[in-house]
């Protein structure tokens, strides 16, 4: 099966165009070609696709592979140029590798232009893998470094080898402070078993997910922290090091330690609330209250056992007329002499 391949070709003659299409199919490609002739063509046809590689002429009327190159250069793309010309001077050749070009093909020498076209596609390939790779690491970089959360990477002895911006405001140390230094520095006196038995559960192929303990920080403050642990491997999947995202979670468990003070207190509330119900033996002359034992007390006394409620003292108008009756301005009467 022929392997497809996007030739945009810069060549005045299309006797020579036909030439280097049938060497590319007799070669294994099934080329898309496109041939210019001009710049203005030539710009036109890297802004309508995408090209593997360009094979042009060294010289055209009013045109060439410097300028192709330059045309290249100025759209920023990495499209391998090859030189296929009918006479070129070494001179001139190394003039247009240093100016981009990739290599040069003679024209009574197209054996060579196959095999040169399929290593540069490929370096050309390779370089665009290694751009994507490079900023996919640029981008995970720019979101460890601006997290909040603490991202340290360590050696399975627990060496510090990295250490983000939030690290550095959780913990307080700053990088060069820390890294190649023992991660120990960040646990507390009464947990020295803790780092060991971590490691050791890493080497074992666990994942350590939110974990809560306790780390502490450079001005000696203990936090609490969620730890999540996973394994860093090497290219063939040994496990070499250890990556910890570590969140500073001091204030949601002071948060939670305050709700779970305040639900006992309102049980402890709940509980001691006293309702009353049922059937109450009141006295009918005095209204005192017979309680659970068999003792009568008076009603304030009886109530304020029993519920949350308090009493105050006042006279009611029917009294103050019934004991005070010289106080009391009876209905009718202005006072008037």
């Amino acid at each position: 099966m022929k392997k497809p391949l996007r030739a945009l070709i810069v060549e005045d003659s299309e006797d020579d165009t036909l030439l280097l299409v049938f060497e590319l199919r007799r070669g294994g490609f099934e080329p898309q070609f496109h041939r210019v002739d001009n710049v203005v063509e030539m710009r036109s046809a890297l802004s309508l696709q995408e090209w593997d590689v360009v094979l042009c002429d060294h010289v055209i009327p009013g045109f060439g592979s410097i300028e192709a190159l330059r045309l290249i250069s100025e759209k920023g793309l990495d499209i391998p140029l090859i030189i296929v010309s009918g006479a070129i001077g070494e001179e001139t050749a190394v003039e247009a590798m240093k100016a981009g070009a990739q290599d040069y093909v003679l024209k009574h020498k197209l054996f060579r232009l196959v095999p040169a076209i399929e290593r540069e596609v490929r370096e050309a390939l390779n370089r665009k893998e290694r751009h994507k790779a490079e900023e996919m690491l640029a981008y995970m970089a720019a979101i460890v470094e601006s997290s909040e959360d603490a991202i340290i990477g360590k050696t399975l002895e627990g060496i510090i080898t990295s250490w983000n911006t939030g690290a550095e405001h959780i913990y307080g140390y700053t990088a060069d402070e820390v890294k190649g230094h023992s991660v120990s520095r960040l646990i507390p006196p009464e947990r020295p078993e803790e780092l060991k038995e971590f490691y050791q559960r890493i080497k074992n192929g666990e994942h350590i997910d939110r974990y809560q303990t306790q780390r502490l920080r450079k001005d000696g403050a203990i936090i609490d922290v969620s730890l999540t642990l996973s394994a860093i491997k090497n290219g063939k999947g040994e496990v070499v090091g250890v990556s910890a995202i570590e969140r500073d979670i001091t204030r949601r468990k002071r948060e939670e330690k305050e709700r779970l003070r305040l639900i006992e207190e309102l049980k402890e509330a709940l509980t001691n609330i006293k309702t009353l119900k049922g059937l109450l033996p009141i006295c009918a002359s005095c209204k005192m209250i017979r309680d659970d034992r068999g003792y009568w007390e008076r009603v304030e006394t009886y109530i304020s056992k029993h519920t949350q409620a308090e009493f105050t003292h006042g006279i009611c108008p029917d009294c103050r007329e019934r004991l005070y009756p010289e106080y009391t301005i009876r209905k009718g009467n202005t006072g008037a002499g």
